[in-house]
């Protein structure tokens, strides 16, 4: 089993590799092809299609073009948010055992372009919709430069000043996280869904 190992901080990283070689001491052979701070970027992807290799991020996540040459590719990205699963999954996965029941489905991003403060809303991100739709109620995290900040669902969507139900690609709109305010203008907002699939 060979792993891409992409996470949000320097001590995440060493905390997962050092664990991961516990989990090859005991159950088989692991190697990590690449370790590395940041977001998933389309050269984790060709590293992983040469090396044959697994990509596992620990709160970071795919950028879009990332994405999708990873599907083109047929190369599979694992994102996780806590280490315990992230083992587990590394564990089975070497056993041969893992077949997933529940698949995470990316329904949208925004680009955050400019932040305004709103009475009764807190901070709206003011965003221009790159890919998909965003839909109010909507599961989203919010990346700063591939790192997960924050994991919520859209609470209010509007475009000019009316409240609407979802905003396609290639339009503005101004998206709120609820009670979440640190957003800044560069941030991406991912939307997504979790869809469940029968194990094989």
């Amino acid at each position: 089993l060979r792993l891409i190992i992409k996470a949000d901080a320097h001590g995440s990283l060493e905390a997962i590799r050092d664990s991961i070689a516990k989990i090859g001491r005991e159950g088989g052979k692991i190697t990590i092809t690449h370790g590395a701070v940041g977001g998933i970027a389309e050269n984790d992807v060709s590293l992983a299609e040469v090396t044959e290799s697994v990509v596992i991020g620990f709160n970071v996540r795919p950028d879009p073009k990332a994405r999708r040459s990873a599907e083109a590719k047929g190369i599979e990205i694992r994102t996780y948010t806590i280490i315990y699963e992230l083992l587990d999954e590394v564990e089975q996965l070497l056993v041969g055992q893992l077949a997933p029941d529940e698949v995470e489905v990316v329904l949208g991003s925004a680009e955050v372009r400019e932040v305004f403060k709103v009475p009764r809303f807190g901070n709206i991100a003011g965003s221009y919709i790159t890919e998909g739709v965003v839909a109010r109620g909507a599961s989203a995290r919010l990346l700063r430069d591939g790192v997960v900040i924050h994991t919520g669902s859209v609470e209010t969507l509007r475009r000019f000043k009316d409240d609407v139900r979802e905003v396609a690609s290639g339009y503005e709109c101004g998206i709120g996280l609820g009670s979440y305010n640190d957003v800044k203008e560069g941030d991406v907002i991912e939307l997504f869904e979790i869809q469940e699939v029968a194990r094989t």
